[in-house]
């Protein structure tokens, strides 16, 4: 099809479809065939007004719509989410890349938030402290923020949105999601479920966007707080540039994960996990493993046994039943695949080069095979640099210390795991690594919803980490009220009913 008959991704704003306005678009590919599919519409100032400005005007209402009512709307969603994620699943699958059975894990993953957000009048229930001087009681309350913007990555199009919106909205404030330009629909489709689930037009808006839409939400005054979850630069400039415009902020960014594999490990169980952490959604996600820490004398003998299953990878098209699909853009994949250029040149060996092979799929697709380096140098770029793309390098180390020396002294801290049948072993580093999620035997440890999501170092700016109970903190502010009163003699008049919320 012809880009001038390409449809466009519209934005949505006040419960409906808004077609854009600004004349800017960017194209959206199918990463698996190489070809544009549509066009998404990139906000200009006047857009970005307007959706901010219907989040505004919907947040008194909601916020002070009864929590039994917003909790029957969010189980709405729940359950909407749940019967129809296969739907979402193939969206995410034709825009991002991503094999169809990873993008039904995301959206499963990102449905255990939805869920933990159902419960949410537990997690906001204020405090009483009762005649704390004579006739003087203390109390706490949490209210919601108002406007929060959420800037998500093409990665994850509907989990990393899923870890912050149904928490931030079930707790009454009202939300602006500006989602990658790279696959937006995901985030549409989502706004469409929502409305079918009763939350009221305004509540929640799907921002499309560049720099000039992030900047906006950075900036407004009527925004009161960001999440954003990308690359380290990027969480680096969000956090500031919210922070000096008064806003809350968690800003999620890069990564450089480790995998420190002791003698005593099942080589057999660290190959297999080794290839799933490394390789699954073509290595895009920041809590793959890209660095296997392998203590001698096991290096070579773990070598043979990932290279033996990258052998039995299938790379192609992801609605196929495959392992592993594209890369999200060319220009992503080019990027990638000029690392195992550079690491070659620093003296490293290509043990598996993932350019040029043969895929079940179009030829046009955005390409990468899985990629072993061995001996590579930590002072290349290869190490050092987040590569965000299925390039799995080997460093031999002498010892535990070595390896854990190494991972202390990266710039990410944001997930590492330890693969060994020492308890000791597991403890002491559980104990002595500096990052923020650590995995025992488990090579991607990202918690589980009512646990909490983030990292350490330059993987998080601020002191906010993603869902769980931090979640909930994050989307609201407490009150302390002090109060004196005189004892009524009053009551309500009979009614022999039995009490009803409303």
């Amino acid at each position: 099809m012809s880009e001038k008959y390409l449809p466009t991704i519209p934005h949505w704003i006040d419960g409906t479809r808004h077609e854009p306005t600004s004349g800017r678009t960017a194209p959206v590919y199918d990463p698996a065939l190489g070809v544009v599919t549509a066009n998404v519409g990139l906000a200009d100032q006047g857009e970005i007004e307007k959706a901010i400005a219907s989040a505004a005007a919907a947040f008194p209402a909601w916020s002070t719509t009864s929590m039994a009512k917003r909790q029957s709307i969010v189980f709405n969603f729940r359950e909407l989410l749940s019967a129809r994620k296969h739907e979402l699943a193939a969206i995410i699958t034709a825009e991002h890349g991503k094999a169809l059975s990873d993008a039904a894990g995301e959206v499963q993953r990102g449905l255990e938030v939805v869920e933990l957000a159902t419960g949410f009048p537990h997690l906001v229930k204020g405090d009483f402290s009762e005649n704390v001087s004579t006739g003087v009681d203390v109390y706490s309350t949490k209210q919601a923020l108002g406007v929060v913007g959420i800037i998500s990555p093409f990665n994850f199009p509907a989990m990393v949105p899923l870890w912050f919106f149904p928490i931030a909205i079930a707790v009454g404030n009202t939300v602006v999601l500006k989602p990658s330009e790279k696959d937006p629909s995901a985030a549409l489709w989502m706004a469409e479920l929502w409305k079918e689930a009763g939350l009221p037009d305004g509540v929640f808006t799907v921002l499309n966007g560049d720099k000039e839409a992030v900047d906006g939400l950075l900036t407004h005054p009527e925004v009161k707080a960001i999440s954003f979850v990308g690359s380290t630069p990027i969480a680096q400039y969000i956090y500031e540039t919210a922070a000096k415009h008064g806003k809350r902020v968690q800003a999620l960014g890069g990564a450089k994960n480790h995998m420190l594999v002791l003698p005593d490990a099942d080589l057999d169980l660290v190959a297999d996990q080794a290839i799933n952490a490394g390789f699954g959604s073509a290595g895009e996600r920041c809590m793959a493993i890209s660095v296997v820490l392998a203590v001698e004398p096991v290096a070579d003998v773990l070598i043979k046994k990932i290279t033996e299953r990258i052998a039995t990878l299938r790379i192609g098209d992801g609605r196929r039943d495959l392992d592993m699909g594209p890369l999200v853009t060319e220009a992503h994949r080019d990027k990638v695949a000029s690392y195992i250029d550079i690491a070659a040149a620093d003296g490293a060996v290509v043990v598996v080069d993932g350019r040029g092979i043969e895929v079940d799929g179009d030829p046009n697709g955005f390409w990468l095979g899985p990629t072993l380096l061995d001996a590579v140098p930590t002072s290349s770029r290869v190490y050092t640099e987040e590569i965000f793309g299925p390039v799995l390098s080997i460093v031999r180390v002498a010892s535990y210390t070595e390896g854990l020396e190494l991972i202390n002294s990266g710039q990410f801290g944001n997930g590492t795991a330890i693969f060994t049948n020492d308890g000791g072993a597991a403890r002491r580093f559980q104990n002595e690594v500096e990052v923020g999620m650590i995995g025992i035997n488990v090579p991607i440890p990202v918690p589980v919803a009512y646990h909490s999501f983030g990292g350490w170092k330059d993987s998080l700016f601020g002191d906010s980490k993603a869902y769980g109970v931090a979640g909930f903190d994050f989307y609201t502010r407490q009150k302390a009220i002090t109060s004196r009163w005189l004892d009524p003699a009053t009551h309500g008049g009979i009614n022999l009913g039995f009490p009803e919320n409303d």
